[in-house]
């Protein structure tokens, strides 16, 4: 066991020294590839002006978004209603859908127990 945290600090300290080396000119690189999308002055209050417009255009789209939910709800009931017509692609799509909704929420309650299958802590 000593002999792994001794191999982990050094993979540590190597990485330090990585960072410390490299790390700014990978800073000035990244802020250079990307200046398209700084905002002049660069300051705490251009920032939290910024935040406020995210914040209020994200609620001005939620209109937009719940009308495309009504039409994806409409059109879910007109497959239903002629399901006669439905092929077989499309309800196989459907319960691969389901399927995967299904496998996510059974992959949540294992993480959200600690990853334990059982539930119980041993």
């Amino acid at each position: 066991m000593a002999s792994k945290l001794l191999q982990l600090q050094s993979k540590a300290c190597q990485a330090t020294k990585f960072v410390t080396q490299h790390g700014t000119t990978y800073y000035k690189q990244l802020l250079e590839q990307n200046k398209q999308y700084i905002q002049e002055p660069p300051t705490v209050e251009t920032c939290n002006l910024l935040a406020k417009q995210l914040l209020y255009t994200r609620l001005a789209s939620i209109p937009g978004r719940r009308d495309a939910f009504w039409k994806e709800v409409d059109y879910v009931k007109n497959l239903w209603k002629n399901r006669q017509d439905l092929k077989v692609e499309d309800a196989g799509i459907a319960a691969l859908f389901g399927l995967e909704c299904f496998a996510w929420f059974c992959a949540g309650e294992i993480v959200g127990r600690g990853f334990t299958f059982t539930g119980y802590y041993v």
